[in-house]
């Protein structure tokens, strides 16, 4: 991401370690710990998080299980929304709530400064157009003031992001992009060549899981599943992006994880490339 922040290419999402639609906690608690120190054991050093997962329940858990985090393990966290009684996502952009935010993730994570707070301003799944300057540049101080190091953007446009790198550097965007969804083809092209990681959210499909005759038949063909052919084609897509992809089972996280040793050949390529045509 940048040149003192190395990271895994292959990351974790902790959004699901949350309990149903990302809202209270889990019915297993002990179970959510131990895909965590499973995710540090499998050499991982890139988990992405947020106080709004639970809320809380998912920073608490991380601490829980990390806590003294190893000196190579990098949190990204974000802001720009909140939670309310019944669970829905509201939008919470002011300064002030932007502020707290930032004191409650290293508040929940037992931070002193974070190493990546990704503002996020748009939709569910993808930008809402206009200025993010006032809101950016609210992280930009708290950059100042040593309570973060480096900042990141989701669910934002080009123009968005050039808006905000009038600000302030940003080392990471982070929006909805997979095989079967490539609005940001372009965009991820431009980010790799100013050395901006991108990050898809939902690389499996999120709460719809990717369902593709291409995909099962190339998955058949290596001998794999579906699920790691599509993380390997992220992977292969461009060298800047970075996987954070979330689950709440070890069994499963293993197995995404043995997507990064997954090299899809040129006719699987050309095969899967045809999922979002």
């Amino acid at each position: 991401m940048a040149e003192d922040l190395t990271v895994t290419r292959m990351g974790y999402g902790a959004m699901q370690l949350a309990g149903p639609h990302v809202f209270g906690p889990p019915a297993d608690p002990d179970a959510a710990v131990a895909v965590l120190r499973e995710v540090v054991r499998l050499g991982i050093n890139h988990i992405d998080t947020a106080d709004f997962y639970g809320p809380i329940v998912t920073n608490e858990l991380i601490r829980e299980a990390l806590h003294p985090y190893p000196d190579d393990l990098h949190l990204v966290t974000k802001v720009g929304s909140l939670r309310d009684a019944e669970g829905n996502w509201l939008p919470a952009l002011a300064p002030e709530q932007l502020r707290q935010a930032v004191h409650d993730n290293l508040k929940h994570l037992g931070l002193d400064a974070l190493d990546v707070v990704n503002l996020r301003v748009g939709g569910f799944d993808r930008p809402t157009p206009g200025s993010i300057a006032e809101p950016f540049s609210v992280l930009a101080q708290l950059q100042q003031e040593g309570l973060i190091k480096h900042l990141g953007l989701s669910t934002v446009n080009d123009e968005q992001i050039a808006e905000a790198q009038s600000i302030a550097p940003i080392v990471c965007v982070q929006n909805f992009y997979n095989i079967a969804n490539r609005d940001d083809d372009d965009l991820i092209d431009s980010l790799a060549v100013l050395g901006i990681a991108y990050v898809p959210y939902f690389p499996l499909g999120g709460f719809s899981p990717l369902q593709s005759e291409e995909l099962n038949a190339v998955a058949t063909r290596l001998g794999t599943t579906p699920m790691a052919v599509a993380l390997a084609w992220l992977l292969q897509r461009s060298p800047n992006i970075l996987l954070i992809p979330g689950t709440s089972s070890v069994t499963h996280l293993r197995q995404n994880v043995s997507a990064a040793e997954l090299t899809l050949p040129e006719d699987a390529l050309t095969e899967l490339n045809r999922i979002a045509s």
